[in-house]
C-alpha cells in the first residue's frame, strides 16, 4: 500500500459542487464520472421515480443513521 492511500482525498462533486472525501459513487449517466455519495444516491432514486422532496427526506434519514450532517 502506498503512503498516500491512507490520506483522505478531498474531491468536489461535479453534479452538486459539494466537497466530499471517501469512496465516490459512479454516475449512472456515463458509468465513469465520480460523484459524491449523496449525488450517487440522488441519481439512483431518480432512476426509480422518487421526487426531489422525498430524496431529501431519504438522505436526511441516511445522514441521521450514519452520523453525517453534511458532505465535508
Amino acid at each position: 500500500m502506498k503512503e498516500t492511500d491512507n490520506i483522505a482525498r478531498i474531491s468536489v462533486c461535479p453534479r452538486c459542487g459539494q466537497t466530499y472525501h471517501g469512496r465516490p459513487a459512479v454516475s449512472r449517466a456515463d458509468g465513469r464520472t465520480q460523484l459524491c455519495p449523496d449525488s450517487g444516491t440522488r441519481e439512483a432514486l431518480e432512476s426509480i421515480g422518487v421526487d426531489g422532496k422525498e430524496q431529501e427526506q431519504i438522505l436526511e434519514a441516511i445522514h441521521r443513521c450514519y452520523g453525517r450532517h453534511g458532505q465535508d
